[in-house]
Order: C-alpha cells, then sequence, then structure tokens
C-alpha cells in the first residue's frame, strides 16, 4: 500500500488542521492505521491510531482531548482532526500502515509508511 500525506500548513495557536492520508494500492480496510509526528531535532512519536474497523482508537497523552484520529474505508483514507492547536504541535506528520491486528503506538510496528505533511503553529 502506497500512503500520502495531506492538509499541513501553517496555523496559529489555537487554530485547526485536518490531515488526511490517502492510500493507493491496497484498501486501507486491510489495515490499523497510525499517525507520528517528529518536530525538528527530535525522535519520531506516536500520536494516534485507529482500528481497521474504526472500532478503537488510541492516542498520545499529549494530543488526547485535542485531535480525533478516524477513517473512510469507503474513500480508502484515514483523518486526522487537529483543534487547539499549540507551537509544540509543530512538526511533520506522518501516516503509517499496521498490517497485524493490533492497536500500535510503536513506530516499528508499522509497516508502510506515507511522506510527511509539514504542521506548523505559530505562538
Amino acid at each position: 500500500v502506497q500512503l500520502q500525506a495531506s492538509g499541513g500548513g501553517l496555523v496559529q495557536a489555537g487554530g485547526s488542521l485536518r490531515l488526511s492520508c490517502a492510500a493507493s494500492g491496497r484498501t486501507v480496510s486491510s489495515y490499523n492505521m497510525g499517525w507520528f509526528r517528529q518536530a525538528p531535532g527530535k525522535e519520531r512519536e506516536f500520536v494516534a491510531a485507529i482500528a481497521r474497523n474504526g472500532g478503537s482508537t488510541t492516542y498520545a497523552d499529549s494530543v488526547k482531548g485535542r485531535f480525533t484520529i478516524s477513517r473512510d474505508n469507503a474513500r480508502n483514507a484515514v483523518h486526522l482532526q487537529m483543534n487547539s492547536l499549540k507551537p509544540e504541535d509543530t512538526a511533520i506528520y506522518y501516516c503509517a500502515a499496521d498490517k497485524w491486528d493490533r492497536l500500535s503506538s510503536r513506530r516499528y510496528e508499522y509497516d508502510y509508511w506515507g511522506q510527511g505533511t509539514l504542521v506548523t503553529v505559530s505562538s
């Protein structure tokens, strides 16, 4: 499966953005999906994940209550709605697919990665 993230941009603190991850080559319904981010000079970190049927989600503590992950299997896409953005949310955001039946926050457990999309939050 090939993944392509989009929707990043420049937003003021307190604002919102909606990221999308479009899949091709295979349907996203075959995978648990995750979002990760990497800020300059930092390790790539987990943001959120969603089970293949959309029934379960998990979030990093730093985004809980502000970000929402969702999926649209009919359109072969996964989304990340980001509200109440903070400057510390500034990073390149990546979507990833896990072919195993688990809901993981570990980046090494994801098999496929898309190109990232840059989110910049100004103070």
